[in-house]
């Protein structure tokens, strides 16, 4: 059956021009400052509820891995914010908070900012894809692979590995290298062995404090929930039915920013759990602005709701997406229609 793809985005046309958003982008120190241990506190707090929970059964330690995950989300977020240095005026503070959080989330901060922004430069670019997105093909990519190789991506995009197997596999082991053509980065490479160790010291410092065995039934939860909740929030963000994807110079920034990243409308306490990144065109669009600072943005300027929006009921059929379709313009699951074969 034919399918066809209706984006909500229209044209760019009526856009707030670049001038426009300097405002937006200072940071205010005194809201940063409150969204760091409006944090990290709560972390903190919910983290030794679940060591005393272990006493009255590892049901309620269970219960709480969820809020505490949460909390970890947020504070990858704010690690975000920092890899844009729009949390702080000060750059070194940008980066001397972001290598900390590193430790907390297993996320060496030179390193994934280096990734990340590379990321933003090439979102929706099917020239340049593979630097720290979700691994997408072509319809007609996806046809010429040896049938090896099509089992391999059909176990990678299986929701499975991807939100489950894969976050873990990824934040625990992956993170714990430098990738072959980021080993010549010195400062990237020292963030790795740095978290590495910083890693090794909180883990031996807690584990002699609370016992090694206690402190795994505790983090490892919350590990596995922020992990896998965290990979699926960015994988809404970029794959969606009507997604931008384009070649050469087709490829434009601010129609990435638009048409390829999704207006994710989750209910407001995961909101401001996940510090408002539902409004990830916005944060494409400019990335400078902090996040506390996006819904201001959107309700000044109205042109901005043009972006996708995904509700979370919606946003679960995106699991289904597999490939690129050129000539739909659509990303598509694996229909016999194109000659593909479960």
């Amino acid at each position: 059956m034919e399918r066809t793809f209706v984006t909500e985005t229209g044209d760019l046309n009526g856009l707030p021009k670049s001038s426009t958003f300097a405002a937006y982008e200072v940071p205010d120190v005194r809201r940063s400052i409150v969204q760091v241990l409006t944090t990290v506190v709560p972390l903190g707090v919910l983290w030794t509820a679940m060591l005393y929970s272990l006493a009255y059964g590892y049901w309620l330690t269970l219960l709480l891995a969820l809020p505490t995950a949460g909390f970890l989300i947020r504070l990858f977020m704010i690690q975000h914010d920092c890899s844009h240095r729009s949390l702080f005026r000060s750059p070194l503070a940008n980066d001397a908070l972001g290598c900390v959080i590193g430790v907390l989330t297993l996320t060496p901060f030179y390193y994934w900012r280096r990734l990340h922004l590379m990321h933003h430069a090439s979102s929706g670019n099917l020239d340049r894809r593979g630097h720290g997105d979700i691994k997408t093909l072509t319809v007609t990519e996806y046809q010429r692979l040896s049938l090896l190789r099509r089992f391999m991506y059909r176990l990678y995009r299986n929701p499975l590995v991807l939100f489950g197997i894969g976050p873990v596999l990824y934040f625990g082991i992956v993170q714990r290298f430098c990738t072959p053509r980021l080993t010549r980065c010195e400062r990237e490479r020292a963030s790795v062995y740095g978290t590495n160790l910083g890693l090794i010291a909180l883990v031996a410092s807690l584990g002699w404090a609370v016992g090694i065995e206690r402190f795994l039934l505790v983090q490892l939860p919350v590990f596995v929930i922020a992990s896998s909740a965290g990979v699926w929030l960015f994988y809404v963000q970029h794959q969606f039915e009507a997604a931008y994807w384009e070649t050469g110079d087709g490829w434009g920034y601010a129609e990435a920013a638009m048409r390829g990243s999704s207006y994710y409308v989750l209910p407001k306490p995961l909101e401001w759990l996940t510090c408002h990144i539902g409004l990830h065109h916005i944060h494409h669009l400019r990335p400078h602005i902090p996040n506390y600072r996006l819904h201001q943005v959107l309700s000044e300027h109205p042109a901005l709701l043009k972006a996708h929006r995904l509700t979370f009921r919606q946003s679960l059929r995106c699991a289904s997406l597999k490939l690129w379709d050129e000539e739909l313009k659509g990303l598509v699951p694996y229909p016999p229609a194109v000659g593909i074969q479960p």
